[in-house]
């Protein structure tokens, strides 16, 4: 139950009477532009393990398959960690579009090269794996951009909108990817005569995903507006060496920009970024803590989930073949989309922004206790209809867990040290997240498989889950009951 917030605090803020619409002519360029990396991405995941075995990494040998799609996931990972920072600060400098324009070409380059890769090392490095992971700057850039145009009336609004893309990408991207790869052998009547398709059955796919990031390029190069008010140029930067310089030179200000008209006072528009000390705040930490611990429990979860579907009865799962398997992990991200494109903003307006995050995290807790009562049912009366309800409910719980990452961008605003900062804030947030979602799948899944084995305790992986649990529900805690308390106090 979410507990409505009222406190001492809120007399205090100046609190805005009417809400201030979105930039519509903007807005929905930003959304477009999101479809790209997480399509890209969906695009692969139905062929990459038939890919794996073509290229014959594993040397025939099919228990092999899952590592080697594991490397190349990891890959992704490591290279985001390396760069995420440093794309989000440089977006302080130059402006986020430059940053977008360079992300968007290198996936549609990367993509281009995956279709046309042959073996694994190319894969890995030279390609998508790795230059996806580093380029991918785009996602967190697109997410500053938002919070330089909306404020404190309008962001929660414009975040539930920015799940649709993700959901439409979850949708498209895998239909592309699955029935699309080795066209030659699936439509001979209208590819078997190309050599180009028999020698590089992936390109097809990875031909239409590079189609669609170019098409974003070009939406972006022509359409989307800058909105970062005061920027340094690339040459200065590179003179320099490094950003000192540009901390200690005025920023030339620019009159073609979006800013929010809200926050466009002098004061805080002509700021200039901060050095990484000085963004290392108590409230940046704070908040990027929170970021990185439910970021962890969500992954170690997301990771467990389906492998729990898909184990036996007899080890502490529920026996699920894959296209059940599918058909729920669909309906599920499906459910989130609606939800919170349909409800998020009314839930943040009525409760405030830390009481849906500690709600959200919260749910993690009978969201991991549902995993032994979901398979003690199976066990006793098969799967029938208690089961499905539990699964329903576990399910459902999980919307209240996905709505903690709409709500900590408004928390990352507020910690910024000044508005000139806000891309490095973010970065740093979202830096650690993603040390967060690397760490999660693995050691999460390296438990469940630990506990599945004969003589070990079949809950140490509950135990693990709750645990996480319990740690991101504690720093959400630390979190003011509004984001407003914080700029209130800068």
């Amino acid at each position: 139950m979410i507990a409505r917030q009222d406190d001492e605090e809120t007399p205090l803020l100046q609190r805005p009477t009417t809400r201030t619409p979105l930039p519509w002519d903007q807005f929905w360029i930003i959304l477009f532009l999101q479809v790209s990396d997480p399509l890209s991405r969906q695009t692969l995941a139905p062929f990459v393990p038939q890919l794996v075995r073509d290229i014959g990494v594993t040397h025939g040998d099919e228990s092999q398959v899952g590592h080697y799609v594991g490397i190349l996931e990891s890959t992704y990972y490591a290279a985001h960690v390396l760069t995420i920072f440093h794309w989000s600060q440089l977006s302080d400098h130059i402006g986020r579009k430059p940053v977008i324009l360079v992300s968007l070409l290198a996936i549609s380059v990367s993509m281009l090269s995956f279709g046309l890769s042959k073996t694994f090392v190319v894969l890995m490095v030279r390609s998508v794996r790795a230059v996806c992971g580093a380029f991918d700057g785009s996602n967190g850039v697109i997410i500053n951009i938002v919070m330089d145009i909306t404020d404190v009336t309008n962001m929660p609004k414009a975040f539930a909108y920015v799940q649709i893309p993700w959901m439409i990408a979850k949708i498209v991207g895998p239909l592309i990817g699955g029935s699309l790869s080795r066209p030659a052998d699936r439509f001979p009547d209208i590819f078997g005569r190309s050599e180009l398709l028999k020698t590089y059955p992936y390109l097809l796919p990875c031909s239409i995903s590079t189609i669609f990031v170019s098409i974003a390029w070009l939406v972006a190069y022509f359409c989307l507006k800058e909105s970062v008010s005061t920027r340094t140029s690339l040459w200065e930067l590179i003179k320099g060496g490094s950003f000192r310089q540009s901390y200690q030179k005025p920023h030339q200000p620019s009159s073609d920009v979006l800013v929010n008209p809200r926050e466009a006072n002098p004061g805080r528009v002509q700021s200039k970024p901060l050095p990484l000390r000085a963004l290392l705040t108590p409230k940046v930490l704070t908040v990027t803590a929170s970021y990185a611990t439910a970021a962890l429990f969500h992954m170690a979860f997301s990771s467990v989930l389906p492998v729990f579907y898909a184990t036996s009865i007899e080890l502490g799962g529920l026996s699920l073949d894959p296209p059940r398997i599918g058909v729920i992990l669909a309906a599920q991200g499906a459910a989130h989309g609606i939800f919170q494109l349909l409800f998020y903003a009314r839930l943040h307006d009525h409760f405030g922004a830390r009481a849906v995050q500690i709600a959200g995290v919260s749910s993690g807790i009978p969201i991991v206790i549902l995993f032994p009562v979901i398979n003690a049912l199976a066990r006793s009366h098969g799967i029938g209809l208690a089961v499905w309800l539990c699964v329903a409910i576990q399910l459902s719980l999980t919307i209240s867990l996905i709505m903690c990452f709409p709500t900590l961008p408004s928390f990352v605003k507020a910690a910024a040290p000044n508005r000139a900062s806000l891309g490095a804030t973010n970065g740093i947030a979202q830096m650690f997240a993603a040390v967060a979602r690397v760490i999660g799948p693995a050691s999460a899944a390296s438990v469940f498989s630990y506990s599945m084995q004969e003589g070990h305790d079949a809950w140490l992986v509950y135990y693990f889950l709750t645990a996480i649990a319990c740690l991101a529900v504690g720093v959400s805690l630390l979190l003011p009951r509004d984001p407003r308390v914080w700029e209130d106090l800068q």
